[in-house]
């Protein structure tokens, strides 16, 4: 399909899988919460504008999760966050025997007596704010990037409310009622339902939505929503094309188009999204994708090649939302457990680019950026014959950054260590004439 004509909700659902990531949700979950809200804004008679507010909202409201990652470790511990934030919507987090509940449940879950309870007094200390704060930061990130992909305000606004609960108890302003936008309130009360129907099932989701009625939810859309609960309705999430359906679902008349200049801003919002999950890879893909650019407009590349690595560059490392900070921001050497779930992160990036057409043609590129030209490196231990000069640039340029930034484990290298280091690699595995390309970029490799 031709860039003109794809949709942007195309690009949108299939990268909303990656979001899903990041906040421990099955893949899909953004896409049938997509869903479920268009179904009751057709019964609502929501206006076309109205509509597209609430569909883009509802496929970028987890597009600031990454952010709060790393805080969501340092509260509750343990070797996955993931698992952490999807369970706090599992409990009616409201009542404190639920919270309490929660938190034994999932401070430190795999540590011994000393450290759980060292970790839970940690936890108390901070107090009632750090949960706040969590949804403030998740909150105002994807309104951030909502805007900078230039969606409405309403979408925005939308984004920023959604965990608002109806009777002034939720985060992060504390809204209540009808001061909480109508798209908001929809995506609050469709989200939470879409989770309870992938653990047990229609007639339980509807049960919760049911039993928070007046204080999580608008008691007016948990009717609607059970007006339109229907044999067709749950089929619908089942769909083996959720991507097809969710581009069904947009108002026509109010479709955006995936035009390049939007393909650049997505591929640069996600590159956000990606960077944010650790402070140690703060700006890594903007960084790496300028380092690319660099290098490859030295070996000749065309300006058509030169946008197709900006965009792998920028999203190469969107596999690794998968990986849980405990080893992201882990200080010492990983196990051979941890390692292994590192190497799987190419996959990850494979998998969800091949998932959004215009992405698929460069989804290979941004996977393989960790392969090596003697074919040695992962996940498909792929040779330089068999790599693009794409890859091979982007596989150098991802190396020199990481070398130049600091880790958990060491400090940031200096110029002339980096320049050795990739020169030591060249031919077994760099490709040489990235090396050299790359090694020549003294004005860029140079950090303020």
């Amino acid at each position: 399909m031709a860039v003109s004509t794809l949709p942007m909700s195309a690009v949108l659902s299939g990268l909303s899988a990656a979001l899903d990531i990041t906040e421990g949700h099955p893949r899909g979950h953004a896409a049938r919460t997509c869903l479920i809200s268009m179904r009751m804004a057709d019964a609502l008679r929501l206006p076309p504008d109205e509509q597209s507010d609430l569909f883009y909202a509802t496929l970028l409201k987890d597009a600031g999760c990454s952010s709060n990652a790393a805080r969501v470790f340092q509260m509750f511990g343990g070797p996955d966050e993931h698992a952490t934030k999807r369970a706090v919507w599992l409990r009616d987090w409201r009542k404190l025997d639920q919270k309490v509940r929660y938190a034994f449940e999932w401070v430190e879950p795999e540590g011994d007596f000393l450290a759980r309870v060292a970790q839970f007094l940690k936890l108390a200390a901070i107090g009632p704010g750090g949960e706040r704060e969590l949804f403030e930061i998740r909150c105002a990130r994807s309104a951030a990037i909502a805007r900078a992909l230039g969606m409405s305000d309403a979408t925005a606004q939308a984004v920023q409310s959604m965990d608002e609960h109806w009777d002034g108890g939720g985060h992060p302003a504390g809204l209540r009622g009808d001061r909480i936008p109508l798209a908001a309130r929809i995506i609050g009360l469709a989200q939470v339902v879409e989770i309870f129907w992938g653990i047990a099932g229609p007639e339980r989701a509807l049960a919760m939505a049911a039993e928070r009625r007046g204080r999580w939810f608008d008691p007016e859309l948990v009717d609607c929503l059970q007006s339109v609960s229907s044999p067709a309705l749950w089929s619908t999430l089942e769909t083996g094309d959720l991507n097809g359906a969710v581009t069904a679902a947009e108002p026509e008349e109010r479709a955006i188009e995936a035009t390049e200049e939007r393909l650049d801003q997505i591929a640069t919002a996600f590159a956000w999204v990606i960077d944010a999950k650790s402070s140690f890879t703060f700006e890594h893909s903007d960084r790496v994708s300028a380092l690319a650019v660099g290098a490859a407009e030295q070996l000749g590349f065309t300006s058509t090649e030169l946008t197709r690595l900006k965009r792998a560059a920028l999203l190469h490392d969107i596999g690794k939302l998968a990986v849980p900070n405990a080893i992201l921001d882990k200080p010492g050497k990983l196990t051979d457990a941890e390692w292994a779930i590192v190497k799987q992160h190419p996959a990850n990036t494979l998998h969800v680019l091949q998932q959004v057409p215009v992405f698929r043609e460069l989804a290979g590129d941004a996977a393989n950026h960790h392969e090596r030209v003697d074919g040695k490196g992962y996940h498909r231990g792929l040779t330089g014959d068999q790599m693009s000069a794409t890859a091979k640039v982007l596989a150098v340029a991802d190396v020199a950054d990481a070398l130049m930034s600091a880790r958990p484990y060491r400090g940031p290298l200096s110029l002339d260590q980096v320049c050795g280091l990739l020169t030591e690699g060249r031919g077994t595995q760099f490709w040489p004439d990235a090396v050299d390309a790359m090694v020549s970029l003294d004005s860029k490799l140079h950090r303020a």
